[in-house]
């Protein structure tokens, strides 16, 4: 078969062009650590696109010699400072609200307004409602490109053991986060230059300029390809796919799906996927069939053993569920297997496979951004880089080397090991062949995503988050706002709207008024004496309280200054009732404002605390009472927003704060008797007072943590004692039933 007969510009493909050198780069410590030392080489420009950026991560957490600076914003920074005649064109994805806590706040102060004047950073919305630039280039002076899964953000980096303790493997704020396993491509020539033009055309659409500047043209003597790379692959043809909604007077491209279904009706002896979702409907057919030939190629994917995110896994979860039910059934030759890699010593999480990649046979590499789902077929923004061998014996040998080399990975061994396994078998004999014990080595474990009934029967064939054409602006409204409750709709909107201003006003006049030398200890203590002169002086203390709790001033400062006033016994009392009212008041504020509106404002970390006092109630609420886990105002408003009742979290809240609330007004109190009066037994009571706290606080956080322990150590070794696919079955269908009883407490399905 010829390149043109397999790759057809405007059909599978958008051009076939040439490279000189191709690599593919396998995690993220091989590609960032190239990255790096290809930007540091630039002359001209330097274009970055992607679905998220974030200027705190570390290319190189190990360490760097070229002396720039660690933090991507900074090095960049860094690096357009020391050459005048370099361009940084950074455009990311200007991301819907679900995604704001998961993100860097204020991307565009970050990696606009703080780097070099050389440094250009955009927001790019222009896309159709519920799609999403996908897209992750990098394109150095026009020379050479980068294209694949992995973007500049967040819990990217990793190493390809994913040791399941490694310490390098933390965010920008320090948190360890699971193994992640993603590929890229690293290629130059004809290839580059055409990625470079891709870049401009997405950079005019998102902000109506366009670049008169061609680099290839004006530095002709350079090389950006970095030196300490190999290269994979010399002399190679690549064909550049992409997805693109209709958007703008502009028509769709399907390339990358039609590119897909071509590619599966050719295989003959092989298909290895590795994708971070399986849900597409059309692949899924295209697969099928191949499954129902007696003579088809087998069929081995590797996935993430479970979705990231709840929201994730009661949706795409559900439908790679479905699909793989479907594949099941069609594989009566025992052709298909579906296996998420396992990594020793990881007692929570799982690998996250987020590569987007398949090998056909020996022929055929399709690698990039697009994910094996409806979005990434029809909605979201997408590229794709494929090299076809086209009975070529050294490009179809480099290929295979990749495929070995990466199951090899995954299965723990070396590719040349893995390659001497294949000889004489077929692609599932061989990964068979290799694998090993999870518990104790690295492997791949073969997966059975199910879910329970009732959540199947809440996810719709067609389910919004996964959609197979673009959504109308009618239909999301439907599906998400009761037309018989819109008033209840614009007053949340406008609550927000309202806090949102109150908000960004108070910070201002903090930074900008002396608002900041009025909310201390002592000036609370005087405008809290004032307060008692005044009539109904215990109302206007309660108010006080429930208005700090409002705008998220802290309520340990306030009991203090309760403490200091009013002394001992009425200080306790106003304290202990002004901390109920006020943790009432937020609590029915985030009823009101329901549990995806705080979802979204409280985050990724906060969003398990929902998830936890739904499921233990008043023990939940009473843990986080005594432990620091959050804010005393976020918590009360996830506990409203979850499905425990407010009597529960009233009596929670008296629980876990009532001790801390007395000790801590007596404290502040015979604080000022010790000062006034200073005598041996007035410092003795404080002192007493300050280690009856600090034991109180030991003694519960140690007694909790064994607890937490106990019971988390009894779950693995429940899990542990069944075989291994029904260990995969019971993480899904645990995750299956609380969603289903969460969604039932929240009144979103009938019971």
């Amino acid at each position: 078969m010829s390149n043109e007969a397999f790759f057809q510009p405007g059909r599978n493909c958008d051009s076939v062009r040439h490279a000189d050198r191709f690599s593919l780069l396998i995690d993220g410590a091989d590609y960032f650590r190239v990255l790096r030392e290809a930007i540091t080489r630039a002359q001209r420009t330097v274009f970055i696109l992607g679905w998220d950026i974030d200027s705190r991560m570390k290319l190189t957490p190990e360490g760097a010699d070229d002396g720039y600076a660690d933090a991507l914003g900074e090095f960049l920074h860094d690096v357009a400072a020391t050459r005048k005649r370099l361009r940084i064109y950074i455009l990311a994805w200007d991301f819907a609200m679900l995604y704001a806590f998961e993100r860097e706040w204020l991307p565009v102060y970050k990696m606009g307004w703080r780097s070099h004047r050389r440094v250009a950073f955009e927001m790019d919305g222009k896309h159709p409602m519920g799609g999403s630039h996908h897209q992750k280039v990098v394109v150095i002076d026009d020379k050479l490109a980068f294209v694949g899964g992995l973007d500049l953000t967040r819990s990217r980096w990793d190493t390809r053991r994913h040791d399941a303790q490694d310490p390098l493997r933390r965010d920008a704020n320090g948190e360890p986060y699971q193994p992640f396993h993603d590929v890229h491509t690293m290629f130059d020539g004809d290839a580059a230059r055409a990625m470079g033009l891709l870049a401009r055309e997405r950079w005019r659409r998102a902000c109506g300029r366009r670049f008169a500047i061609r680099s290839h043209r004006a530095m002709s003597g350079s090389d950006p390809w970095p030196p300490s790379r190999a290269v994979d692959l010399e002399d190679v043809d690549l064909a550049i796919s992409l997805t693109e909604p209709a958007f703008d007077g502009r028509p769709g491209v399907r390339q990358i799906r039609q590119q897909y279904l071509d590619a599966i009706e050719r295989a003959q002896r092989s298909i290895y996927i590795e994708n971070q979702y399986f849900t597409a409907g059309s692949i899924g057919a295209a697969l099928k069939s191949m499954l129902e030939k007696p003579d088809g190629p087998d069929i081995a994917i590797v996935a993430p053993r479970m979705q990231s995110g709840w929201l994730q896994e009661m949706t795409m979860g559900v439908l790679r569920a479905r699909l793989h039910r479907m594949l099941e059934g069609a594989d009566t030759h025992d052709r298909y297997r579906l296996m998420s890699p396992a990594v020793p010593g990881l007692e929570t999480g799982c690998v996250n496979v987020h590569s987007k990649l398949m090998i056909v046979d020996d022929d055929l590499l399709l690698v990039g951004s697009a994910n094996l789902n409806n979005r990434s077929m029809v909605l979201d923004t997408e590229c794709n880089i494929a090299i076809d061998a086209n009975g070529d014996p050294r490009i179809q040998a480099a290929l295979a080397g990749m495929r070995n080399s990466l199951l090899a990975e995954h299965l723990g061994c070396e590719t040349e090991e893995f390659a001497r396994a294949l000889e004489g078998r077929r692609l599932n004999d061989a990964i068979a062949v290799l694998m090993k014990d999870a518990a104790e080595h690295r492997t791949l474990e073969r997966l059975n995503p199910t879910v329970a009934p009732d959540v199947d029967r809440l996810v719709p064939p067609e389910a919004l988050i996964d959609p197979e054409k673009p959504v109308e602006a009618d239909q999301l409204v439907e599906q998400f706002v009761p037309v018989d409750k819109p008033h209840r709709l614009i007053g949340r909107f406008a609550l927000l709207g309202v806090l949102a201003l109150l908000i960004v006003g108070f910070a201002a006049a903090w930074h900008w008024t002396p608002l900041a030398d009025y909310l201390n200890l002592a000036a609370l203590s005087r405008q809290t004496r004032r307060i008692d002169t005044l009539p109904l002086a215990p109302l206007w203390i309660l108010l006080a309280y429930v208005l700090a709790a409002v705008v998220s001033i802290p309520v340990t400062l306030l009991i203090a200054t309760t403490g200091l006033v009013f002394g001992a016994a009425w200080g306790s009392f106003y304290a202990l009732v002004g901390t109920l009212a006020a943790a009432a008041v937020t609590y029915l504020l985030g009823e009101w404002l329901g549990r995806d509106v705080v979802r979204r404002l409280a985050g990724a970390r906060v969003n398990k605390l929902s998830e936890r006092v739904a499921k233990r109630g008043l023990v939940a609420v009473v843990i986080l009472r005594i432990l620091p886990v959050a804010p005393f105002t976020i918590v009360n408003l996830v506990a409203g927003a979850s499905m425990i009742g407010l009597r529960d979290f009233m009596l929670g809240t008296l629980i876990g704060m009532g001790p801390g609330i007395l000790l801590t007004v007596a404290f502040a109190h015979q604080l000022v008797a010790s000062l006034r009066h200073p005598t041996a037994m007035s410092f003795a009571v404080l002192i007493g007072i300050g280690v009856a706290l600090v034991a109180v606080s030991v003694l519960l956080q140690r007694f909790l943590g064994r607890k937490e322990r106990a019971e988390h150590d009894e779950r693995q070794r429940e899990r542990a004692a069944r075989p291994p696919h029904e260990r995969v079955v019971d993480v899904e269908v645990q995750a299956s039933k609380e969603a289903i009883h969460e969604a039932r407490q929240a009144g979103e399905v009938d019971s």
